[in-house]
């Protein structure tokens, strides 16, 4: 076939004449509505490029059997059917992780940078710009130019330079079908294979998108699929990687570039080459621009003599390209990876899951609060650089809500190669959250709780009065230790402070030891595990575990010899703060798609998930005792001389709270919490739990804890505890008739509480 038959063809009308009509003198004069086209015009169209198309493709003209079969199967098909990629491109889209304040953007997540916009959220010169670089005629042809497919039928075959004029419509199909993320990779591979069928077929397409969707949105959505270099996909990430602006704000000479790059991304992309190869290709798009009248040459001379005035943004992608280092952000991300991975909504396995995360768009505002995880860092800091092998992890949690509001550590979230063999200063384990490779550490006396929260639902009231001394022997064999005849003997830090009459006031505010191991032998470990649990205590090591499933022997329980984490530990305290009722720890407040809306089931897995998992009046029981050790008066009862009453000072609000030292003091942790916030710390070397901290690292956790809780809420209501009843606080139920103390002669003097507890 020859460029005279073209001819021939052409004057008998077998083209409709409208495809070879002058190109507007610019995109204001064209029609960009919809070109209907009859399906026998469709036809006689299709078998005429079934010969054309051919010979763009290879260069030379095919046999006319080849090509008319071809021809003949596609024009057979449908017009009106379209794959459903094609009707709603299944484009990778960037997701966004946000913090509380729907700004602060924490990172990203994508295996395409891409982030799809709307037409008004386009510049004019950009639509101008890539118009006027690969499709001068987009807002005159059907879907396919045919007069630019002769135009590069007759250069093929006279010898010149090989063209496929493709319309932006067809390279629209084209890019559709190669990001098909359901389509297998022979399917994406042959939506760029040099074959008479896949041009067919793509022009096919393309007719029937141009009857199907206005000439704006073809071209909108064509901006937001095509590759612009630099990883950036779409016009979006390309104004952010390029001038760190938004597609929206782009100016004339900055719209040229980035249309010029369409071509050749990465030849032109001026950030990893040659800015000279970047700067021609947008003066020739410039010169376009005057060809198709968008721009005048004036206005096309000023933006050439700009420079590029380049801006590049590398957009940050998972974890450990979070924002803020220095606020440990990475751990809050991983911790939400984790989280996200665990809803079975988004996926049938978590690799599904994750794959969802990097491909759908979302809008995820999270919990964080930057203040305070800024500020949690700093306090982390102030007890242990990055560069100790000790680590002082925080983590905050609201109440009646679960979310997590921080948490941080003296770690940068980094697999870079640290100068040692230890995790320090550079990590990926998730020390405050807890993992698989992360089972926690030991909370010490904070566990005391959980053996009084057994004894208050088995009916035991807060007065409820023992006389202890060191040592006590007990029932247990676990922990046995010399003198005691084969039986566990635990003893107080302190005699003369802990030891004689205690109730649940002051020995939860003393951290009396052998109280609540004789108030743990009258309840039943069984049953202080069973509280734990409710309370959101996870046993992750296979120790604790077995002991936790048959915990009958295990009497150093309530001492705190499991491992949890700080996030466990602030959970449980905040439990109480909300009356029982236990939220499951949640780093999100919500998701949307890429519609701006939430789905059924990113709003479903957004909320929180509560339970009441305790009697209200025995959650306000536990509570009034934990104001003891931090210098508060119970509602009923009364304590003096815990063992952080400065923090009652510190907060400057209702607060409750308990100290906890583990064996030798190799930890030190405290856990406060009040209505609206509970925060947990520890001290704790996390590579190597025989490397003891010491007891006095202990007020360094108290007051950091102390100093997050006040200035966080700061400027926000002060909430008082609900109180327990009379009956639940005193065995009579009356007030006025509480378990007497015994006289105990050998008190002469108030004794100050012993150092770590």
């Amino acid at each position: 076939m020859n460029s005279y038959f073209v001819r021939a063809i052409i004057h008998e009308g077998t083209v409709p004449a409208m495809q070879f009509a002058s190109p507007p003198p610019g995109p204001e004069a064209s029609t960009p509505g919809r070109r209907f086209t009859s399906k026998s015009r469709k036809v006689l169209t299709l078998a005429l490029l079934g010969v054309l198309g051919g010979a763009v493709v290879a260069g030379a003209a095919l046999p006319a059997s080849a090509t008319a079969g071809v021809a003949a199967k596609l024009a057979s098909d449908s017009f009106d059917d379209l794959p459903e990629d094609l009707k709603t491109p299944p484009t990778a889209q960037t997701s966004y992780l946000y913090a509380n304040d729907g700004k602060t953007v924490i990172t990203s997540f994508l295996e395409e940078n891409r982030t799809d916009v709307s037409s008004d959220e386009i510049a004019k010169v950009m639509k101008d710009a890539i118009v006027a670089a690969e499709d001068t005629r987009f807002y005159v042809h059907g879907g396919v130019d045919i007069k630019g497919l002769i135009r590069a039928f007759v250069s093929n075959t006279q010898g010149g330079e090989v063209s496929g004029a493709s319309t932006l419509t067809m390279q629209y199909v084209r890019n559709v079908l190669k990001n098909d993320t359901s389509a297998t990779e022979e399917e994406r591979d042959a939506a760029t294979e040099l074959s008479t069928t896949r041009k067919l077929q793509e022009i096919k397409f393309a007719i029937t998108i141009e009857d199907s969707l206005e000439k704006d949105e073809i071209l909108r959505r064509y901006l937001n699929i095509a590759y612009f270099g630099n990883q950036a996909y779409g016009v979006s990430a390309a104004a952010n990687a390029y001038f760190s602006t938004t597609p929206d704000k782009l100016t004339l000479s900055q719209a040229a570039m980035i249309a010029g790059l369409v071509k050749s991304p990465d030849a032109f992309d001026p950030v990893n080459n040659d800015e000279d190869e970047a700067v021609g290709r947008r003066n020739y798009v410039l010169d376009a621009m005057v060809g198709t009248g968008a721009i005048t040459q004036a206005d096309a001379d000023a933006a050439k003599a700009e420079p590029l005035n380049l801006k590049p943004t590398k957009a940050t992608s998972n974890c450990a390209g979070s924002s803020h280092t220095e606020a440990g952000w990475g751990f809050y991300c991983d911790y939400f990876v984790s989280w996200w991975k665990q809803q079975e909504e988004f996926g049938p396995d978590e690799n599904a899951r994750y794959d969802a995360l990097k491909k759908g768009g979302f809008r995820i505002v999270t919990a964080l609060d930057a203040t305070l995880q800024l500020a949690a860092s700093k306090e982390a800091t102030k007890i242990y650089d990055f560069d100790d092998p000790k680590a002082a992890p925080f983590a905050a949690v609201e109440p009646n809500t679960g979310k997590v509001k921080a948490l941080a550590i003296n770690r940068h979230f980094s697999n870079a190669k640290n100068p040692t063999s230890g995790n320090y200063p550079n990590t990926m384990n998730q020390f405050i959250a807890g993992s698989d490779d992360s089972a926690g550490y030991q909370f010490g006396s904070t566990f005391k709780i959980f053996v009084m929260l057994a004894a208050l639902e088995k009916g035991y009231a807060l007065d409820k009065g023992f006389n202890t001394k060191s040592k006590q022997k007990t029932s247990f064999t676990d922990g046995s230790s010399d003198g005691c005849g084969g039986y566990w003997c635990p003893k107080n830090a302190s005699a003369s402070y802990q030891d004689g009459y205690q109730n649940m006031w002051t020995a939860f505010g003393k951290s009396s030891n052998t109280y609540f191991v004789k108030l743990e032998e009258t309840v039943g470990v069984k049953a202080a595990v069973d509280v734990a649990k409710r309370l959101g205590i996870q046993f992750r090591t296979k120790q604790d575990a077995d002991l936790a499933a048959k915990p009958d022997d295990w009497g150093s329980f309530t001492l705190g010899v499991s491992s949890t984490t700080p996030l466990d530990m602030a959970n449980a305290y905040a439990t109480l703060a909300a009356d029982g009722n236990y939220c499951k720890p949640t780093p999100v407040v919500s998701i949307t798609d890429t519609t701006g809306t939430s789905s059924e089931v990113a709003a479903k897995v957004a909320q929180p998930d509560c339970k009441q998992v305790l009697d209200k009046d025995v959650a306000r029981a536990g509570l009034d005792a934990a104001r003891c050790p931090v210098g508060q008066s119970p509602a009923h009862g009364s304590c003096s001389n815990g063992t952080s009453t400065r923090v009652s000072g510190i907060v400057g609000r209702p607060v409750a709270g308990k100290t906890g030292s583990s064996s030798d003091n190799a930890t030190e942790s405290f856990i406060a919490t009040t209505p609206q916030l509970a925060i947990a710390g520890i001290a704790v070397n996390p590579d190597n739990p025989n490397d003891i901290v010491g007891a006095d690292v202990q007020d360094e956790v108290i007051d950091a804890v102390a100093r997050l809780m006040r200035d966080s809420l700061k400027g926000q209501q002060v909430k008082n505890f609900n109180a327990p009843s009379v009956k639940i606080s005193f065995k009579s139920g009356n007030a006025n008739n509480p378990e007497v103390a015994p006289p105990d002669p050998a008190s002469s003097r108030t004794p100050s509480p012993p150092a770590g507890d």
